[in-house]
Formats: C-alpha cells, structure tokens, sequence
C-alpha cells in the first residue's frame, strides 16, 4: 500500500530536485542564474537553493517511506507541510512577477519564471498528500 500511494511523490520530489539542482549548481559554478533570468534572492541566498533543501526533506522522506523505514501516515504530514511551505516560499517570489509577464513585458526561457515550475510541482504534491491512502492496495 505505501509503495503504490507514495511511488508519485517519490518521482515528483526527485524531479523538483533534479531542476532545483540544476539551478543551484549553475549559479553555484556560475555565479549567474540558469535560464537567464533573473535570480531571486532570500536572506543573502538564491531562492533555488532554498528550493532545493525543500524537495531534499521531501524526496528522502518519501524514499524512507518506499523503502519502509517510515509511517505512512508521518511521511505525509512532513511532505504536506514542506511542500506548503515550498508553495509560500514560491508563490512570494512569483506574484511580483506575473504582472510584467501578462503585460508581456518579461520573457522566460521556458514561459514562465522558473519559480513558477517549483510553485507548480509544490501544489501537486501537496495535493498528493491530501489523498487518503487505500486500506485494500
């Protein structure tokens, strides 16, 4: 049962961190943003290695779950609060950029700020954590 109902935010927390990687590594190595783009800042320290850190708790802990070292029940508390915590964090950083994007005065590699695609995988897989596990699977 925890293998089937954790397996999907398994793949997205190691997505998210593969391209939270990407970004830190390329400003890391760098010093400049990934995608060129600007590069948000939060206490002295680019957002996408803050992004990074969140889909790290998020990916071990659902890789504890899948190799059942972890409750179920715990893993989803922890990953739901992290990933609301990541759609905070991403969505004050992406608000402030949605008004010179629809005014189509701002240009991203991929469409949108890449912020954006963090705010986007954080919401699905809070959603994810919101689903009650089957008893039956």
């Amino acid at each position: 049962m925890q293998r089937k109902y954790i397996s999907p935010i398994l793949v997205l927390t190691f997505l998210g961190l593969c391209f939270a990687g990407y970004l830190s590594l390329t400003k890391l190595i760098t010093n400049t943003c990934a995608l060129n783009e600007t590069c948000p800042y939060f206490i002295g320290y680019p957002a996408c290695w803050y992004g990074f850190v969140l889909f790290a708790i998020m990916f071990v802990t659902a890789l504890l779950v899948y190799l059942n070292k972890v409750q179920l029940s715990k893993a989803r508390y922890i990953i739901g609060i992290v990933s609301l915590i990541g759609i905070i964090f991403a969505g004050s950083f992406i608000v402030p950029e949605m008004k010179p994007l629809l005014a189509g005065e701002a240009r991203y590699s991929l469409g949108l700020p890449s912020c954006a695609y963090g705010f986007i995988f954080y919401v699905i897989i809070f959603g994810l954590t919101l689903r009650r596990p089957k008893e039956n699977n």
